[in-house]
């Protein structure tokens, strides 16, 4: 009898030590990094704490141990290690090295994830909602109504893909004036506009502009990708001045717009010029697409390295598996840094070109990421292409910086109102 409770000790204890902890590496290791980043968001829905071990083998997840986790992970492909205590412990004491650059951050919360689109708007004109629905990520959608009747309280994160916040239709009207998906937009947007008291769609666009200020404001996570992040200071800077000329609004433009633009309202960029000419695909010389001159084959952009325990929240945004990220076009592609506000934080960028391809900042009690591009995994994304089959790139670092930011606000603390 005293035989066999030893052995059942030894097997039992050997279980709890042997099999304490699930690690999820985001190195080379990994089969499919996005969905990992869905495997943390599954935990957490559950209620179970994650650590995210900075800069730890490309930014690798540590989770106790439970079976309905393993199965998970298998499920989705998602590379595992299961590892006893003792390991688990060696790796902490690693990463809080003074020496090493790394660092332990938990995860606590699923955050509540919204996505700023227009109902008519297909899946895959848009990397974020793609991505999230790969990683099997929950998110919820909301437009302009939504957020003019406050809905944005309800959401941690919110996310801008490629919309026009001046009121220009993208400046689409050249080219595609006569589709019928571009006359349905303006259709919509305008019947919009006036259902909510606006007179033109760029005063509605402003009005939800500053609904957003006031969320970062109070605390809200804001990441934008392409067309939303230019034209979004854009839309702040140009509050009181009409710069939509009249296919665009039914009046002219003020002649003088670029006179009267108030830099003190934007969130990232100042001194910069409102392209005037309503037929030219561009909104300002704050996107650098018609003017850079790198070639495909060498369009690579840099992440910075961050102290993990010093600058814990870039460190965070710029978890990857490699430093150099290959380049990829959209609307807008990228930033010149000339035009950047000083307390912007430059995360990745095309030193050769003077490119900020991934940029961040603190404004009130939230923060906002703006990231340069369409489609990390599609360089140049023209209207119509077909969508991106992501089980083709389950291992994309471009698209692994979004999901760091849909992460980020389950470990960031939001301050505190003064």
């Amino acid at each position: 009898m005293k035989q066999i409770t030893i052995i059942f000790f030894l097997v039992f204890f050997g279980l709890k030590v042997f099999s304490s902890s699930i690690l999820i590496p985001m190195d080379d290791s990994q089969k499919n990094h996005l969905k990992a980043y869905g495997i943390a968001f599954w935990t957490l829905e559950r209620g179970v704490d994650v650590k995210w071990l900075l800069n730890y083998r490309g930014g690798s997840f540590m989770i106790d141990y439970v079976k309905e986790l393993e199965n998970e992970c298998l499920i989705r492909g998602v590379s595992f290690e299961v590892i006893a205590d003792a390991k688990a412990n060696l790796i902490v004491d690693e990463i809080s090295s003074p020496s090493q650059n790394m660092d332990v951050v938990p995860l606590q919360k699923a955050p509540k994830i919204a996505v700023y689109t227009p109902p008519n708007k297909q899946p895959w004109d848009d990397a974020v909602t793609m991505v999230l629905a790969y990683a099997e990520i929950p998110y919820e959608k909301i437009y302009d109504e939504e957020i003019i009747n406050g809905k944005l309280s309800d959401y941690d994160w919110l996310h801008l893909h490629h919309e026009d916040f001046t009121g220009q239709f993208g400046k689409f009207y050249r080219n595609y004036q006569h589709m019928p998906w571009y006359q349905e937009e303006v259709r919509t947007n305008a019947t919009l506009a006036q259902k909510l008291g606006f007179l033109k769609v760029s005063e509605m666009k402003l009005a939800v502009s500053k609904a957003i200020k006031g969320y970062v404001t109070n605390g809200g996570f804001l990441f934008a990708m392409c067309a939303a992040t230019d034209t979004y200071d854009i839309s702040l800077s140009a509050e009181g001045t009409d710069i939509c000329e009249a296919m665009y609004d039914g009046d002219g433009a003020d002649k003088h717009m670029n006179d009267h633009l108030d830099f003190t309202k934007t969130f990232a960029f100042q001194n910069f010029k409102v392209i005037e000419d309503p037929f030219q695909y561009e909104f300002s010389n704050i996107d650098v697409t018609e003017t850079r001159k790198i070639q495909m084959g060498n369009d690579y952009f840099t992440l910075f390295d961050f102290s993990a325990k010093w600058d814990p929240v870039p460190t965070m945004l710029c978890q990857n598996h490699t430093q150099i990220v290959r380049g990829f076009m959209g609307q807008t592609t990228a930033y010149n840094k000339d035009l950047l506000k000083p307390e912007v934080l430059v995360l990745g960028e095309n030193k050769a070109g003077n490119e900020a391809r991934y940029i961040h900042g603190e404004y009130g009690n939230g923060t906002w990421t703006f990231y340069g591009g369409h489609d990390p995994e599609d360089y140049r994304h023209a209207v119509g292409d077909p969508q991106t089959e992501l089980n083709n790139y389950p291992n994309s670092p471009g698209y692994r910086l979004i999901l760091n930011n849909v992460l980020f606000p389950a470990a960031k603390k939001k301050k505190q109102k003064t």
